[in-house]
């Protein structure tokens, strides 16, 4: 059975995968699962300083803004990338009334524990 989505304004982050890469010596792939309820946003935020990230909207669609840049609207099927070192700003659902999921996939060093830090 699913688990039921998350609630109205809620998020939930889940590593679904961490992965060495073997001809990649000191470096993982680590997969994460970003679950919004309607209305759901994570806060202002850096990852792990090593971390290069690919972000793929799986369902529903996904608001997003690194460093000044725009913010944006990602759909089902949409990527948008994170660079070492960049500001996530904005991650939001762009929906009120539905739920939305996107997979994170870092790769970064396989010593980095923390991979999210909020900013304050």
């Amino acid at each position: 059975m699913a688990a039921q989505p998350p609630a109205v304004g809620e998020a939930r982050v889940a590593v679904v995968f961490d992965q060495a890469i073997p001809n990649v010596p000191g470096k993982s792939l680590r997969g994460v699962l970003v679950e919004y309820g309607p209305n759901g946003s994570s806060p202002a935020h850096r990852h792990a300083g090593s971390a290069f990230i690919v972000a793929t909207v799986l369902a529903g669609a996904v608001r997003s803004q690194v460093n000044d840049g725009p913010a944006r609207v990602y759909a089902a099927g949409e990527s948008f990338t994170e660079r070492p070192g960049d500001r996530h700003g904005v991650s939001a659902n762009a929906s009120a009334t539905e739920p939305a999921r996107l997979l994170a996939v870092f790769v970064v060093d396989t010593a980095e524990t923390i991979l999210t830090t909020p900013i304050h």
